[in-house]
């Protein structure tokens, strides 16, 4: 097991109560996927993982969060990034006054290892062939899907063991959201535990292994993730009623990767 949250609650400003007793976890390697709606607590929860909850006045007033058995609940941010964990914001936030290469060696400034930072680098932009052909370009100049190839990227040059997605599909067009999918998968696939945490539901359960949707602060459903897009309530809520989505889920896990290029 990679990361456990268990009976977590957090308020902001010492009244709002955002989290009410949430508990998860994220295995070793696997995909977890978060559901739910705007103010359901998704973001909260990864602020909470990443150590950036003070930030945003918020503290954690019960509960834990462990990584491999430590207790990290109220440990530093950049401690928590020195024990592998990794999250891309929503919103992408790219340095957008520098380069794309700059952007990149940011995510690796940690590294001390020239040779393991050029490694990485390589397969970054192996995963992301367009990065390399606007490795000069300011990245405020790319469009909104290059700009979140260029988080996740620069998010990987860390070599996290637990990456934190914070609504990676938001605002894309569909193409650049199936191109998410097939990222995710790559990600998953290379070996590194991915927290997924979305509002499209049909992109979230097609590559995760397991889900849990948040409704108010509080996980309403739990499970593996095809049982979860099986659900009467999942479909009604997030998929749209009927089987039409079920499939599509069904089609999008079976779809072969290809790289992201654009």
């Amino acid at each position: 097991m990679v990361l456990r949250v268990d009976d977590l609650v957090v308020t902001y400003g010492g009244s709002v109560q955002a989290l009410r007793g949430v508990t998860l976890e994220v295995a070793d390697g696997s995909v977890a996927a978060v559901l739910g709606g705007n103010g359901a607590g998704k973001s909260t929860l990864l602020r909470a993982i990443s150590g950036t909850l003070p930030l945003h006045r918020g503290r954690v007033d019960r509960g834990s969060i462990t990584l491999d058995g430590e207790d990290i609940t109220h440990m530093a941010t950049h401690r928590i990034v020195s024990r592998g964990v990794v999250q891309v914001p929503e919103g992408r936030r790219v340095f957008a006054h520098l380069s794309v290469d700059d952007n990149l060696r940011a995510g690796s400034i940690g590294n001390r290892d020239a040779r393991r930072r050029r490694q990485v680098h390589n397969r970054v932009v192996e995963m992301f062939p367009v990065l390399a052909e606007r490795r000069s370009q300011k990245a405020g100049l790319l469009s909104g899907g290059e700009q979140q190839m260029l988080a996740v990227g620069r998010a990987l040059m860390a070599e996290p063991r637990l990456l934190l997605l914070d609504e990676p599909s938001l605002g894309l067009a569909p193409l650049m959201v199936a191109r998410i999918r097939e990222t995710v998968q790559a990600i998953h696939a290379a070996g590194t535990a991915v927290l997924l945490i979305e509002q499209n539901a049909s992109m979230a359960l097609a590559v995760a292994g397991h889900a849990s949707v948040l409704e108010v602060g509080t996980v309403s459903l739990q499970g593996p993730a095809q049982e979860l897009a099986r659900s009467d309530r999942v479909r009604q809520l997030y998929l749209g009623d009927g089987g039409e989505s079920e499939a599509r889920v069904t089609r999008a896990a079976r779809t072969p990767l290809e790289r992201w290029t654009a």
